[in-house]
């Protein structure tokens, strides 16, 4: 399985595809958790960058790498929301047209900014698979190019790029906590970590409504959920990637589980504490981190703010509930 992993020179070369396109996000310094004072802290802003989240990195090292031949036809993905608009986003700098498949069930702050971007937006459904398969039709039908959400190198690498700036800015950053929907960005971020620094740890954050990856784990090959369940919904896929297990299972150090209230708990420190929008997506890590199910505090730790895209009210709404229910708690 070792020959199906991203490498290290292959992230880099990424890297240099997307400079000056993407941003690089800032590492926010240590700061303090409440109730885990020994925890060294820092946070990995990937919901400042461009498209509101990590996705753009893969996106657009995905659509630039496609053959000019090919890449002048169009593009077509199947996205919950932020992948579209990073591939909408990426499209639309390389002047070429765009279709996102999207679950009927969208945020329409999410269908609203792809559809800015100048792409056509087909719903279809309420899984991945389902958009999958509807996305596949319209390639085929169109001849369009198929830019999939996480299980492809391309994609793994481009992701990958989060880790490098990580290890760049905290060269004695000890482990990694990384959101997981269909496992792009812990793939690429485990591939980056574990290769500058091998005895960092890298590990994922999963809802546990939809733990797919942790599942898969534990049975030691890829499962397909019956349903899934999560306020994040940016990390509902029913079924992670060949790929992408296979980073997983060779890189990763395991996969901890958060409910809903967990995760909405880290969306409101981020606003209470660093006036930061994040999306419950985003929060996950974080809020694995408040809830005192990452082990060991005292190593120096990253959460990655994978995305802020969300619906300004419902945020509003979570902030006000969540960070009463924390300050309460203390």
């Amino acid at each position: 399985m070792a020959d199906q992993l991203v490498s290290l020179g292959e992230i880099r070369t990424a890297a240099e595809r997307i400079v000056g396109v993407v941003r690089r996000t800032p590492l926010l310094a240590e700061c303090a958790v409440a109730g885990n004072s020994e925890m060294s802290l820092r946070l990995k802003c990937e919901n400042l960058q461009r498209g509101g989240a990590f996705k753009l990195r893969g996106a657009y090292n995905y659509v630039a790498t496609l053959p000019e031949s090919e890449r002048s036809r169009g593009v077509v993905t199947y996205s919950s929301g932020n992948h579209g608009r990073a591939v909408a986003l990426a499209a639309r700098l390389l002047g070429v047209p765009a279709v996102v498949v999207v679950p009927v069930d969208a945020p329409r702050v999410k269908v609203t900014a792809i559809t800015a971007l100048g792409a056509e937006v087909v719903e279809e459904g309420t899984t991945s698979l389902q958009r999958k398969r509807r996305a596949e039709a319209i390639a085929l039908e169109r001849e369009l190019a198929v830019v999939p959400p996480f299980d492809h190198p391309h994609i793994i690498a481009g992701q990958g790029t989060v880790g490098l700036e990580i290890v760049e800015d905290w060269p004695d950053v000890e482990r990694v906590l990384v959101p997981v929907g269909g496992g792009g960005l812990l793939a690429g971020v485990a591939a980056a970590v574990r290769g500058l620094r091998p005895e960092a740890e890298v590990v994922g954050v999963e809802p546990r409504g939809a733990a797919c990856m942790f599942e898969s784990l534990e049975a030691g090959q890829p499962v397909e959920l019956d349903s899934v369940s999560s306020v994040a919904d940016g990390l509902r896929p029913v079924r992670p990637g060949e790929v992408t297990y296979a980073h997983a299972r060779s890189l990763v150090n395991g996969v901890i589980l958060v409910n809903d209230d967990e995760i909405l708990a880290g969306l409101a420190w981020c606003a209470e504490e660093f006036r930061l929008v994040v999306e419950p997506s985003g929060a996950a890590a974080v809020g694995a981190v408040l809830a005192g199910r990452v082990p060991e505090p005292d190593k120096r730790t990253v959460a990655i703010l994978s995305g802020g895209n969300v619906d300004p009210g419902s945020w509003g709404r979570w902030v006000s509930e969540y960070g009463r229910r924390g300050a309460e708690s203390e």
